[in-house]
């Protein structure tokens, strides 16, 4: 019997024998209330008798309580399981692109690469970078010597940008965000003033890359319709 914690509240009766009125501990159990029954049963003040029946109420309601705790603990111990199962089912999409259904300012789906999965409150999450656009990377050629190429960038609105990051004042005609106009199969350049430069060493550099967003989207992994 679980012993330790326990409080005894008891009151002397009229006849000046010691009666029990309650009992606290959040440790008892059903097998300590049978013991503190029967043990009452034995010191009871044979003429008042306690009553039977209502101590068989007691005992049952106790015995329900214990099967619900247990109940509960079974159900916790359940769920939990299936957090953790479907937060490993969830790792497997780390690193691939998916879709949420949600359409962006272009009229497509916008799409994401998933960089961390994680279980917030229960509901197993995906942290995400929503895919801007991908990126047709340009070089600038050496006419005589190609190993003098030098791969360059451009923001959004086509500005090409040097190795230090500076702009250059040239910038590349773009049909959308990262896709270049191609004339005669050629590069349509612009200069300052944004008119086309009618010679020039730009060229499609044949390497493709993504461009992300800054910031990540957390996105419940219930919600995503497409992974590729």
């Amino acid at each position: 019997m679980a012993t330790d914690n326990i409080a005894v509240n008891s009151n002397t009766g009229l006849d000046g024998n010691s009666y029990t009125s309650s009992i606290s501990n959040d440790t008892l159990t059903n097998d300590d209330f049978l013991t503190l029954m029967i043990t009452e049963l034995k010191l009871q003040d044979p003429t008042k008798p306690t009553d039977s029946a209502q101590m068989l109420s007691t005992q049952m309601q106790m015995s329900t309580i214990n099967t619900n705790q247990e109940t509960i603990k079974a159900m916790q111990s359940l769920q939990q399981s299936f957090s953790h199962t479907a937060l490993s089912n969830a790792a497997n999409v780390i690193g691939k692109n998916i879709e949420d259904g949600n359409i962006g300012e272009n009229g497509v789906n916008k799409a994401y690469t998933v960089r961390s999965v994680e279980n917030n409150d229960g509901e197993v999450q995906v942290r995400a970078q929503e895919i801007l656009y991908i990126e047709n990377k340009i070089k600038l050629s050496d006419p005589t010597d190609s190993a003098n190429d030098i791969l360059l960038d451009y923001n959004v609105s086509g500005e090409i940008i040097d190795a230090n990051g500076d702009k250059t004042g040239y910038k590349i005609a773009l049909n959308n965000p990262g896709d270049p106009i191609i004339k005669n199969d050629s590069l349509v350049i612009l200069n300052s003033d944004n008119e086309e430069v009618s010679e020039h060493n730009y060229k499609l550099a044949g390497i493709r890359s993504t461009v992300y967003s800054d910031k990540f989207t957390n996105i419940p992994f219930s919600l995503i319709s497409k992974i590729f």
